[in-house]
């Protein structure tokens, strides 16, 4: 699995990565190896509670699988600048417990019942413990940058926060309403998924001191890895399947989410399948999946998404050219094929 890294038969599974061998991913775990398990060990110690349920729902959240691919960026953002210090598993268990939180209070607003294969959180325990576990582990974020003692990264992370909140007030309003545009679309994934990428990485680099022009590089690396992440994302949920992605084929459909893939389509579709897709959209369900999967194919509407995640890697793969050769640098190359390249 993703989750929890305790050795080298522990690496992501290959099963899930179209585009690279089981030697690339290993090379995009090796050299943080070490950080990796004291990053682990540091999560499950920090979600330590009084209240029994805190600790049940964090845990099962943590342990459900993910990738960790924003910590995974502070430690290759560290490393890759040299740093020699000892804040870096901290900094990456804070930026892990902000994406956490982030998980349990959009699954309780998207109503979700599935997530990396596993019921969520909210389907196991209800609504409110999982917003009331996200506002802990939010807390507890804070309490250990408090503890770092950086306002740099503080007022890095404080600003992010505030800007995902309002990409999923963003994402809220613009649900159900086909008449979002592509700039509108863009705005939302930066706020709500590229942002956190581009705090991980950006982080990364003060916390190693980085010069001012190497810090820019590596904070516009983890925006456009961001962006290209959820765009490949958007584009799975017309491709997919619940086993490999851990959630159904048209989940965004049936929430109403006005994606890359819809919206492009609706530009270029016949005027009577364009709206089949605007109905879709209002409606959410899954009644007219089918059609609109036929729809999103035959306009080119999910290679226009892949290309514009291309564009979007290449941009992050310009920024790495800032940065000296190392097995870090190489890692974050690498990241950067696996986001283009998964189907998960």
């Amino acid at each position: 699995m993703y989750g929890l890294f305790r050795g080298p038969t522990h690496w992501p599974p290959v099963t899930v990565i179209v585009g690279l061998s089981i030697m690339s991913v290993e090379q995009i775990y090796a050299p943080v190896r070490e950080d990796f398990e004291k990053v682990n060990a540091l999560i499950h110690d920090q979600l330590a509670s009084r209240v029994p349920l805190v600790e049940q729902i964090g845990q099962y959240i943590v342990d459900s699988g993910g990738k960790r691919l924003r910590p995974l960026l502070v430690l290759l953002s560290a490393g890759a600048l040299d740093y020699r210090g000892d804040q870096h598993p901290t900094l990456a268990t804070v930026i892990e417990f902000l994406h956490t939180a982030t998980l349990l209070h959009d699954d309780v607003v998207d109503t979700s019942e599935l997530r990396r294969g596993k019921k969520t959180a909210n389907a196991n325990w209800g609504n409110a413990p999982s917003v009331l576990v996200g506002d802990f582990l939010y807390s507890r974020a804070f309490q250990m940058m408090v503890e770092m003692g950086s306002m740099r990264i503080m007022d890095v992370l404080s600003e992010a926060t505030a800007v995902i909140a309002e990409g999923e007030v963003l994402q809220l309003v613009n649900s159900r309403n086909p008449d979002v545009s592509e700039a509108q679309y863009r705005t939302v994934i930066h706020n709500k998924t590229a942002m956190l990428f581009q705090a991980a990485s950006h982080t990364g680099a003060i916390l190693a001191g980085a010069e001012p022009r190497v810090e820019e590089a590596l904070r516009d690396y983890g925006q456009h890895l961001g962006m290209a992440f959820q765009i490949v994302d958007d584009l799975l949920d017309y491709q997919g399947d619940a086993e490999t992605m851990g959630k159904n084929v048209g989940d965004d459909l049936a929430e109403g989410k006005p994606t890359l893939p819809l919206i492009h389509a609706m530009l270029h579709a016949k005027e009577e399948d364009s709206q089949v897709i605007r109905r879709a959209i209002r409606k959410g369900g899954l009644d007219q999946l089918d059609a609109v999967l036929s729809i999103v194919r035959d306009c080119g509407s999910l290679d226009y998404a892949l290309e514009s995640a291309r564009v979007e890697a290449d941009k992050a793969r310009a920024c790495l050219e800032q940065l000296p050769p190392s097995d870090h640098r190489t890692a974050l190359e690498l990241l950067i094929t696996l986001a283009l390249e998964r189907s998960s």
